[in-house]
């Protein structure tokens, strides 16, 4: 069995007797009442075996005994100090760091304002993103990687908090010269028998699709790629049709790289979110980056 570990707070009351030649000063330097102090050292003196303080009229010092023992106590305390002021330092650079996750298209296209905006308030926090499908900021979030989530997808697990921040617009895209591009609308149920561009499994954007339609699992994709980036050059280049965020293709739509076809019979829309585990309510740079997104005080 482990030696029980030493009393600190007795340790540094010893050392103040021997620095200050007394009782009374010592326990007047710590803020100690004496006759709290007085059972403190017997107690000391009791587990030391042997007499640590030969008192006198004019106060107290140390025996051979007690100045073996004040040196190692000074270690000790002195290691105590050490490690608490370690521990406070960590304390304070962890309050002043925020590990988030973003999936793919907030990441892209929202993220970068939202975290400006951050740095603007707060100069000195430090902010770590991971970019991932909203599946795999999911999983970051339940391991402890990162402490704040934004998803895409619209099924947030009943371990987690979660806010809705804004509302997103899927939208059919094709390359000019594809034959859906003359089309004025295209049918849900045609669409979901087609083979797609998609993205990966666990894409918040493939997740959404298939809820609102979903027949559209059940089609073979035509490629299956991990970023909106690729999907688009895919699709531009005549891979297939794709379904992508608006945020994903505004600058492809305005140059004419791809066309939007509208989709009949589906409404495809969904909700981005920020979700997180442990207290309801967040505080410190989490609140603030939420506040952030979600436009508060705009």
């Amino acid at each position: 069995m482990p030696p029980e570990l030493p009393h600190l707070p007795t340790l540094e009351l010893f050392l103040a007797v021997v620095d200050e030649g007394g009782l009374a000063a010592g326990a007047r330097r710590l803020g100690v009442h004496q006759p709290n102090a007085s059972r403190m050292i017997a107690r000391l003196e009791r587990e030391a075996g042997t007499p640590l303080l030969e008192r006198h009229p004019r106060g107290s010092r140390p025996t051979s005994a007690g100045l073996l023992l004040a040196a190692h106590a000074r270690e000790v305390v002195e290691a105590a100090e050490g490690f608490a002021t370690w521990l406070a330092h960590e304390r304070q650079d962890a309050a002043r760091e925020l590990a988030l996750g973003a999936s793919m298209t907030i990441a892209e296209h929202l993220l970068p304002a939202w975290l400006a905006e951050l740095r603007r308030l707060d100069p000195d926090l430090r902010v770590t993103p991971t970019v991932a499908n909203s599946t795999q900021v999911l999983a970051a979030l339940r391991e402890g990687a990162v402490s704040l989530g934004f998803i895409e997808g619209p099924q947030v697990p009943g371990w987690a908090h979660a806010m809705t921040i804004a509302e997103d617009e899927l939208v059919l895209v094709v390359a000019p010269s594809h034959p859906w591009a003359a089309r004025t609308e295209i049918p849900a149920a045609e669409l979901a028998a087609t083979a797609l561009v998609v993205r990966e499994g666990g894409s918040g954007t493939r997740e959404a699709l298939e809820q609102v339609m979903p027949g559209a699992a059940a089609t073979a994709p035509v490629q299956e790629l991990a970023s909106n980036a690729a999907v688009r050059v895919a699709v531009a280049a005549g891979a297939g049709p794709a379904v992508l965020s608006r945020l994903a293709v505004q600058g492809p739509l305005a140059t004419g790289e791809l066309v939007a076809v509208p989709v009949a019979g589906a409404s495809l829309r969904r909700r981005f979110s920020v979700v997180w585990t442990g207290p309801r309510r967040l505080g410190g740079p989490a609140a603030a980056l939420l506040d952030i997104a979600r436009g508060v005080g705009r």
